[in-house]
């Protein structure tokens, strides 16, 4: 049964194709929901096979289309048939959203096993480059107007104890964005990163436990609330739209403001009092 007309909502990108890594949970599916409903052909890849054919499922129910490839992107082969199946299923690779990552053990680097490192940077660095450089060679053999975003991180700009690996492996996707951004921008494909603050996602519910765990970076966060995936999906699926046609080579921070520094909430009351 169909439980959203597509009437609904904006058709920015029917008859196009776009690739969603980690796209069974979180930010990941939220965006892929949006763009089923939008008109895209959505293909779903990820390590869990029954998350990715729940949410293809829910996309097509909505009258969408949907195909779930469960994939390892640290598997170069994995990660081209990925590709060549998005392709030959539906014709062209338009826009990729290469979301998939992991945060590993939050542990100072001294106590962290080398194997530890290398985990986290394989899936986050390079599972990430190895979609890039598929995605491009589709994109680039087809010679469509491409867009494709990574998720970085906030941890990329800033610094949270015990997260060397994981802010590592985002700076380092950072940096190979920019590269690749000028490499493919006479070719009009667009290459931007997404780094998203604090989320609710299961990933970062895992890491910092309940509501409670997260007071602490709600008081560093000028809007006062822990983002949604929906708040990503809104910014990853503008960036790879026509709307930002002359955005390429940018890691886009969205974070409530929590890295602004400055006067923090009770700063302000503070300052209140005294005025």
């Amino acid at each position: 049964m169909t439980t959203h007309s597509p009437a609904l909502f904006p058709q920015r990108f029917a008859g196009r194709t776009v690739l969603i890594t980690g796209a069974g949970t979180g930010m990941g599916k939220a965006a892929a929901l949006r763009f089923g409903r939008e008109g895209a052909n959505v293909v779903l890849a990820g390590r869990r096979a029954a998350e990715l054919d729940a949410v293809a499922a829910t996309i097509e129910n909505d009258g969408g289309r949907a195909l779930a490839i469960p994939t390892d992107v640290t598997d170069a082969d994995a990660v081209r048939r990925l590709v060549e199946r998005s392709v030959a299923t539906f014709g062209t690779l338009h826009m990729a959203w290469n979301n998939a990552g992991m945060l590993g053990a939050l542990q100072p680097i001294v106590d962290m096993e080398p194997e530890d490192f290398d985990t986290v940077m394989a899936t986050n660095f390079r599972g990430a480059a190895l979609c890039v450089k598929y995605e491009l060679r589709a994109m680039l053999a087809a010679g469509v107007a491409g867009a494709i975003v990574n998720t970085s991180s906030w941890t990329a700009q800033g610094a949270l104890p015990g997260t060397s690996a994981y802010a590592a492996s985002k700076g380092a996707l950072d940096a190979m964005m920019r590269a690749v951004a000028m490499e493919v921008g006479s070719r009009n494909i667009r290459v931007n990163n997404v780094s998203p603050g604090v989320i609710a996602t299961p990933m970062s519910e895992a890491a910092l436990g309940d509501e409670r765990a997260m007071r602490p970076f709600l008081s560093h966060t000028p809007l006062g609330r822990i983002g949604q995936p929906e708040d990503i999906a809104d910014v990853v699926l503008w960036l790879l739209s026509d709307n930002a046609r002359f955005v390429t080579g940018q890691s886009l921070l969205v974070d409530g403001g929590f890295t602004l520094g400055g006067l923090r909430p009770w700063l302000n009351e503070l300052v209140a009092e005294h005025a």
